[in-house]
């Protein structure tokens, strides 16, 4: 199950080669844990196909937004987002609600 404020347009997701995967999924995700008001790792190496998974262990809500803002996903505390990485590349990503928090995803073949 998705947070509740999940918000991705499917024609975006669609375009960038992203999809969003189903909390349920066999597959085991890449974790980046929000806690106090930071990402961990700061950076994420997967491949081409992998789910990154955001885990919110912080009190507040926060945000996994694209730097060039194709996806913004929204967990609250004690929930997790998720997203299957398909297109290679370096992704920059930030907290909407807290700027000084940002993330990197390298997505390889």
């Amino acid at each position: 199950m998705l947070a509740r404020g999940l918000q991705i347009g499917t024609r975006v997701v669609a375009m960038l080669g992203l999809t969003l995967a189903a909390a349920s999924s066999a597959d085991s995700p890449h974790r980046a844990v929000m806690k106090a008001a930071d990402y961990a790792p700061k950076q994420v190496r997967v491949q081409v196909g992998d789910v990154v998974e955001w885990v919110n262990q912080d009190i507040v809500a926060h945000t996994a937004t694209a730097s060039d803002k194709s996806w913004d996903i929204s967990v609250t505390p004690g929930r997790s987002g998720r997203i299957t990485m398909q297109v290679p590349g370096t992704f920059g990503y930030f907290c909407r609600y807290h700027p000084n928090m940002k993330g990197e995803i390298v997505v390889e073949r």
